[in-house]
């Protein structure tokens, strides 16, 4: 490791921390070597590091590897630039529907929302709105893992709201912990008005 490079062990934190926790520490301290656990991890952070310009290194360190990030050692990678289509003027709002995000196995879905939702906390242009629905009301009330990610969005201006017939078919409504309560109308208004919906 060069003396210069900034340590960050990211081993055993899931998608998408390592790759967000470096592309933080590049921005703050420069050249970054990072430490992970998995070879997904490698490849997520190689990509990143591609997409702002940086040069990446990858060192096997027994189980484990050292991915070393120099930041404007390479040209950003256009290709990426091109596949993203240009953002729609107008609100965004996010529909979340379950307590886990895809179709398989519950406890990788459960994984996946709440590092979907932290997700969301890191970018640059949040979302206007989130709506939670159907088994998607558990993830806005006492207990849910993501409490902390959505009371940072909601702090940061996203507006957050539960359907107010879910929390009562879930007997949850008094257990509501981040946000507002809505209804069904203001649901649908919100959903065919938006320049983008976004449904993990």
């Amino acid at each position: 490791m060069d003396a210069k490079e900034f340590l960050l062990d990211c081993r055993g934190k899931a998608c998408p921390r390592p790759v967000i926790e470096t592309k933080k520490a590049l921005a703050d301290k420069g050249a970054v070597c990072t430490l992970v656990d998995n070879e997904i991890a490698v490849q997520n952070l190689q990509k990143m590091a591609a997409h702002v310009g940086a040069a990446s290194e990858v060192e096997k360190r027994g189980d484990d590897f050292a991915v070393h990030v120099t930041p404007g050692a390479a040209p950003a990678a256009a290709a990426d630039e091109q596949a993203l289509p240009a953002a729609p003027a107008g609100k965004t709002v996010v529909a979340v529907t379950s307590g886990q995000m895809g179709q398989g196995d519950d406890k990788l879905g459960g994984i996946l929302i709440k590092g979907f939702l932290f997700a969301l906390t890191q970018l640059d242009t949040l979302p206007d709105t989130l709506l939670f629905y159907n088994g998607g009301a558990f993830l806005t009330c006492e207990g849910s893992p993501c409490l902390e990610d959505l009371k940072t969005l909601e702090e940061a201006g996203c507006e957050i709201l539960t359907c107010g017939t879910c929390l009562d078919f879930y007997h949850l409504k008094e257990k509501l912990a981040v946000g507002g309560v809505t209804n069904l109308y203001d649901i649908a208004q919100r959903l065919t008005t938006a320049a983008r919906v976004v449904r993990p």
